[in-house]
């Protein structure tokens, strides 16, 4: 695993709509409310390239690339992959996801859970932009084992190097992170660990009080847009609908992959479950992030 060091940047939420926004943590109304209008339904389902509700199985239910859920030994033995999950450490909960079922996650694995990133993730060389969303549900003080624990991590090779990830932190009280790193030579070419790099700390986007918690559902969107350009890219957090009050910007250095061997990692040594993975082709703004969290059916009910 990564080595990576607690940061003791607190991070509050964005103070516009607060007062009308629903409070991280807590759960969306049982169907989509009058807000959510046709149009802007339409605009996430034009943008959607990967959807895995879980309800059918482990295999997306939409997806532009290959829908197969595969298991490897460990990530860099990607050549070991078969399709579906292995282990009693993974496995579908019936009925206990936010929206029908969820994967579980038991236990603190080395094996690698992935979704082929091509096609699926709609990777640019020039002006890359997107969108992910997920559902967690965990106590992070009582459920994680120690260490690090991405349960998204977009890459071809590792966190550091041409990656997108949210993580928690490996110690009590943990915080969650926000990553997005291009190529490991262009922006750490003397290879400083990233726990004593001081651009690697400054970079992330860290929350100290998450509101995850057992037996409740948190929604986590990234987006993320300008990425392989001279201008350089941003990217966002958003937690149950609200945007963490920092964007991450200048984000300059190329993200270059060997598109046939990125993959859309979930569960990196991650306990607890998961729910609803979705990505899109752009950037959503924040009130279609808004709407996404409010989608009382899910990302399903933008295809089914």
């Amino acid at each position: 695993m990564h080595h990576r060091s607690l940061i003791s940047t607190c991070l509050s939420f964005a103070l516009i709509g607060l007062s009308c926004a629903p409070a991280p943590g807590s759960q969306p109304e049982a169907s989509a409310p009058a807000s959510t209008s046709p149009a802007t339904t339409d605009r996430l389902a034009d943008a959607l390239t990967f959807h895995a509700s879980f309800d059918h199985g482990v295999d997306a239910d939409l997806a532009l690339g290959d829908a197969s859920i595969y298991t490897a030994p460990a990530f860099d033995q990607r050549e070991k992959s078969e399709p579906g999950i292995s282990g009693p450490d993974v496995s579908v909960a019936d009925g206990a996801g936010r929206f029908g079922n969820a994967l579980r996650f038991s236990k603190k694995t080395a094996q690698a859970t992935f979704y082929r990133a091509e096609k699926n993730v709609a990777y640019a060389e020039s002006g890359w932009a997107g969108t992910v969303s997920f559902w967690l549900s965990l106590d992070p003080a009582t459920d994680l084992e120690p260490g690090f624990c991405d349960p998204v991590q977009i890459t071809d090779v590792r966190y550091n190097d041409a990656a997108i990830w949210v993580d928690f932190t490996q110690e009590n009280p943990r915080q969650f992170r926000l990553g997005v790193f291009g190529d490991l030579e262009v922006w750490n070419p003397e290879e400083i660990a990233s726990d004593e790099n001081p651009f690697f700390l400054d970079r992330l986007i860290a929350v100290d009080a998450p509101p995850f918690k057992r037996g409740e559902w948190t929604h986590v969107a990234i987006t993320f847009s300008g990425l392989n350009t001279e201008a350089g890219g941003q990217a966002n957090l958003y937690l149950d609908g609200i945007p963490l009050a920092k964007t991450m910007t200048g984000i300059d250095e190329p993200f270059t992959w060997e598109i046939q061997q990125a993959a859309i990692r979930v569960g990196v040594s991650y306990v607890g479950l998961f729910d609803d993975l979705a990505l899109f082709n752009r950037a959503l703004t924040a009130s279609e992030v808004s709407a996404l969290y409010a989608l009382g059916g899910g990302v399903g009910s933008l295809h089914r």
